[in-house]
C-alpha cells in the first residue's frame, strides 16, 4: 500500500472515529432537524389543494369508417385543445367567472400557473388539474374551465367534439406540502449536519491525547513523561510547615508531612 492509500485510509478512520465518538450529537441534530421541518410545514407553508375535470373530444358518426378516420382526426387535434385551454382566450372569461362567484384573488398569470393540462397518448380524453389553496375555489376553476371551453370551441373550430365526462369534486386532501416526505428531508438533513460538524469538530482538535501520535505519526521520540501535581488545599506545597512553638512542647511529637499525589498526563 503506498502513501497516498495509506493517507486515505487514515482519514476515512478517523472520520469512523469522529462519527462514533458524536453519535449523540449527531443524533440530536437528526431531532433538530425533524422539528424545524414539522414546524414549518405545520406553521409556515399553505396547504394547497387539487381538483380535475375530464373532457372527451369525440365525434359521433353512424359510419363505422368515417367514425375511425373522425377518431383519428380528434386524436390529431388533441394537442391544439391542450394548448388553447391554457391560453387567455378561454382563461380570461374563467377569471371574471370565478372572481364573481368565488371573489379570486389572482389575476391571469397566477391563474394560468395553477392549471395544468393532461393527456394520455391515444386517448380522447383531456384532464384539465387546478391546484389552489381553496379546495372550493379550485374545484369552481376547474369546472368554469370546462364550461367555457365546451362553448368557445364550437365558435373557434367550428366543431361539436367535445363533451364533459365527469366534472371537478371537492377534496380535501392537500396535495402540498408532503409531511411525510419533508419530515424525512428535515431528519436526513440534520443528520448530515450532525455529521458535518462533528468531523469538522474531530479534525480542527490539536489536542495531543496520547503519546502514541507522537511516536507513531510524527516520528518523534519519547524520552519520558512529565507527571501533573494533583494538590488540594490540605496538601498545598512539597513540605507542610511546622508550628514551631508545637515542637518545643513535644519533641517526640511527629507530624505527617503529605505527599502530593500525582497523575500522568
Amino acid at each position: 500500500m503506498d502513501k497516498k492509500d495509506e493517507m486515505l485510509v487514515v482519514d476515512i478512520g478517523n472520520i469512523l472515529q469522529a462519527m462514533r465518538k458524536n453519535v449523540i450529537f449527531i443524533l440530536c441534530w437528526g431531532i433538530l432537524g425533524l422539528i424545524i421541518s414539522l414546524i414549518t410545514v405545520f406553521f409556515f407553508v399553505e396547504p394547497k389543494y387539487n381538483s380535475s375535470i375530464d373532457i372527451l373530444v369525440n365525434q359521433k358518426e353512424n359510419n363505422a369508417q368515417v367514425q375511425y378516420a373522425a377518431q383519428q382526426a380528434d386524436l390529431q387535434v388533441i394537442n391544439t385543445y391542450k394548448d388553447v385551454l391554457t391560453k387567455p382566450i378561454i382563461l380570461t372569461s374563467v377569471l371574471k367567472e370565478v372572481k364573481r362567484t368565488d371573489n379570486y384573488q389572482g389575476n391571469l398569470s397566477t391563474l394560468e400557473k395553477s392549471v395544468k393540462v393532461l393527456n394520455q397518448t391515444n386517448s380522447q380524453v383531456i384532464t384539465v388539474s387546478v391546484t389552489d389553496k381553496n379546495a372550493y375555489v379550485a374545484v369552481d376553476v376547474a369546472n368554469t374551465i370546462g364550461k367555457v371551453f365546451a362553448k368557445k370551441v364550437k365558435k373557434m373550430m367550428q366543431v361539436d367534439n367535445v363533451t364533459i365526462v365527469s366534472n371537478a369534486k371537492v377534496n380535501t386532501t392537500p396535495v402540498s406540502p408532503n409531511k411525510k416526505l419533508s419530515a424525512l428531508i428535515g431528519v436526513v438533513v440534520g443528520l448530515l449536519l450532525g455529521i458535518l460538524f462533528a468531523i469538522v469538530k474531530e479534525l480542527t482538535d490539536k489536542t495531543v491525547k496520547d503519546s502514541g501520535f507522537l511516536t507513531d505519526e510524527l516520528g518523534l521520540t519519547n524520552i519520558g513523561s512529565v507527571y501533573h501535581l494533583d494538590i488540594n488545599e490540605d496538601d498545598y506545597g512539597a513540605v507542610k510547615v511546622i508550628d514551631r512553638n508545637k515542637i518545643s512542647k513535644n519533641n517526640s511529637a511527629k507530624e505527617k508531612i503529605s505527599t502530593p499525589r500525582r497523575r500522568r498526563v
